[in-house]
């Protein structure tokens, strides 16, 4: 099973060699121009970056596409929620609640094409950082709320094993599914609750192996004397640079120029 999100592409380019915390904001900034988008020429604004983005960074768009698969259905359920219950006045076909109409079809598209694009654009950010990056970058971003008590470096770590934890679960999860199978489980046919009912030898084995690597993982923290940032110290200490502040420049144009898109011209 092929998932692009929490995995780490090795290579060097110039999105790789940005500032850990330039790109989490830049990912989140180009997430709020996505949401921000209207019209057709904010989407297309919008994907010529994430165009330009993955062309610097190197990394094959093969690979972010296959990352798409696990989340396929939930692009097409939310697609068919649009066609079938959005209304408008353009009615093509109806029945009962259900109808279809030139605007949910419109709907469904921008829809589905920002999906795809928030999905695409979060897996260039954990494809181009590696996990240690993004703790520390994360950290570093939330260490003005620790005034306030808000534990930035817990949170930081969190989310970071969390991050690395998604494709090995996700690779565990497709290791038991063929030993399942090889032992003649079938979890393809049959009815809904049959189908739910064979997800059981699945589901137990993943939550005992995740169980047992968060006690492995918790086990090696304390003995190597983990104590979280209470008098931590880095080699390596993040530091901004001239194609940082220009990262951060032109993402910031991008939002502003989707707001302005959105605002004056309804676009």
């Amino acid at each position: 099973m092929n998932i692009t999100i929490g995995q780490y592409y090795p290579t060097n380019s110039l999105i790789h060699n940005l500032d850990a915390r330039i790109k989490i904001m830049g990912t989140f900034l180009y997430i709020a121009a996505v949401f921000i988008a209207k019209g057709i020429l904010g989407y297309l604004l919008c994907a010529a970056f994430l165009a330009m983005v993955i062309y610097m960074s190197k990394v094959p768009v093969k690979m972010l596409l296959g990352g798409l698969k696990p989340i396929i259905f939930i692009i097409l359920f939310t697609v068919m929620l649009n066609i079938f219950f959005t209304g408008g006045k353009d009615i093509l076909w109806q029945y009962g609640v259900i109808k279809i109409s030139v605007q949910g079809i419109l709907l469904a598209v921008k829809m589905a094409v920002r999906l795809v694009m928030l999905i695409m654009g979060s897996s260039v950010l954990t494809l181009s950082t590696t996990p240690i990056q993004l703790t520390v970058g994360m950290e570093y971003l939330l260490k003005p709320y620790k005034k306030i008590g808000v534990p930035a470096h817990e949170i930081a770590m969190m989310t970071s094993i969390a991050l690395r934890f998604i494709p090995t679960l996700v690779e565990e999860l497709d290791k038991i599914r063929k030993a399942q199978m090889a032992r003649g489980a079938d979890f393809d046919t049959g009815s809904l609750a049959a189908k739910a009912k064979s997800l059981i030898p699945l589901l137990v084995p993943l939550f005992v192996s995740a169980f047992r690597r968060a006690d492995e993982l918790a086990m090696a923290m304390e003995a190597r004397c983990y104590r979280g940032d209470i008098n931590r110290t880095r080699m390596n200490e993040l530091e901004m640079h001239r194609n940082d502040y220009i990262a951060l420049a032109l993402v910031l144009v991008l939002v502003f120029a989707v707001l302005v898109l959105r605002l004056v011209w309804g676009l």
